[in-house]
């Protein structure tokens, strides 16, 4: 039987202006700070380990969005890749920037909206299958697609409602672990214990779909704010993190990521599928240490600097220019 896991960090409601969000933090203590952004369906929890790794280090924060989890619903039921990016940034702004700021599919997606937009927020950015726009054909996005189309999107999860939790988690678990029995037993009683209670609020529903449709919509938009221009435009070092037996993003991303992004590393995790903070916390963590304290060593090199030199390497991918290079991870 695998090791108890640990608690799942302390939260609190914090009023951002119009907004309010519920965030979990790590005790106080290290000067830094880093910022944690959920997927589609997830909640702050999806952080606890990763977290954990890391609290000797820096004081982490992790939102649930705007909806999601404990925080109450957007006002104007605003579910935009743009509302949830203005949230964070309000988060960051609030708990004093810049931060290390790492984001997970759909939170990979508003974390470089972020940084694009406020550079001199964000310190470092670290991107776990980020859920930026791919329009070949995949299992996945096109799960998502359906689920975002109009009318067929709320039946879709009106039907779901009547499925038992249990079931709907063992699904969730299979499509987003490469290996849904390394979830601890009690990490499964947890998400079935969310989702029952999630099941009874009114606005549980709207909230997934209209989600997943802003993040449908951003693949099809165009002009300087589709997020692979905003991409480019992203001044803090960065790293890609994918997991090779990913069932929801294209690990084949991480070339473009690594043509578009001015100062990257991509890592590739062999064994893993989508949520690998949630599967090898311990492995992310150590990968985004490293980033920081690289960063840390940018900013003491040159103070006051937005960009770093580019083409940064890492042991896990001596070609950070093609993804196809990148070494497995043991």
């Amino acid at each position: 039987m695998p090791q108890e896991p640990i608690p799942h960090w302390p939260g609190e409601l914090v009023a951002l202006g119009e907004t309010t969000l519920h965030v979990r933090s790590t005790p106080a203590g290290p000067e830094e700070r880093a910022v944690f952004v959920h997927g589609l369906a997830g909640s702050a929890t999806n952080w606890t380990d990763v977290m954990g790794e890391l609290s000797g280090e820096v004081r982490g924060y992790a939102l649930d969005l705007p909806g999601a989890g404990f925080s109450p619903a957007p006002p104007g039921a605003d579910y935009s890749v743009d509302a949830y990016a203005s949230a964070v940034t309000a988060l960051v702004e609030h708990v004093g920037g810049p931060v290390h700021l790492v984001g997970n599919s759909l939170g990979g997606a508003v974390a470089v909206r972020v940084a694009a937009t406020h550079p001199q927020l964000v310190r470092t950015l670290t991107l776990i299958s980020p859920a930026l726009p791919d329009l070949l054909p995949r299992y996945g996005p096109a799960r998502v697609a359906v689920s975002a189309t109009p009318r067929i999107g709320e039946w879709a999860a009106s039907r779901m409602r009547w499925m038992p939790p249990e079931r709907r988690i063992q699904a969730t678990m299979a499509m987003c672990y490469a290996d849904a029995g390394r979830v601890h037993p009690t990490r499964v009683e947890d998400a079935i214990t969310e989702l029952r209670r999630r099941d009874d609020l009114p606005y549980a529903g709207l909230a997934l779909v209209a989600s997943a449709r802003a993040l449908v919509n951003e693949y099809f938009r165009r002009g300087e704010d589709n997020l692979w221009r905003q991409a480019a435009r992203v001044t803090a070092p960065t790293m890609v993190i994918h997991g090779r037996r990913d069932r929801l993003v294209d690990p084949r991303m991480a070339a473009r990521a690594g043509r578009t992004f001015p100062d990257v590393r991509l890592v590739l995790l062999p064994h893993a599928g989508h949520v690998a903070q949630m599967e090898y916390p311990l492995l992310v963590a150590r990968h985004i240490r490293a980033l920081m304290r690289e960063g840390a060593r940018l900013t003491e090199l040159s103070p006051g600097a937005g960009v770093s030199p580019r083409g940064g390497e890492t042991e896990d991918a001596p070609g950070t220019k093609n993804a196809e290079n990148a070494a497995s991870v043991r």
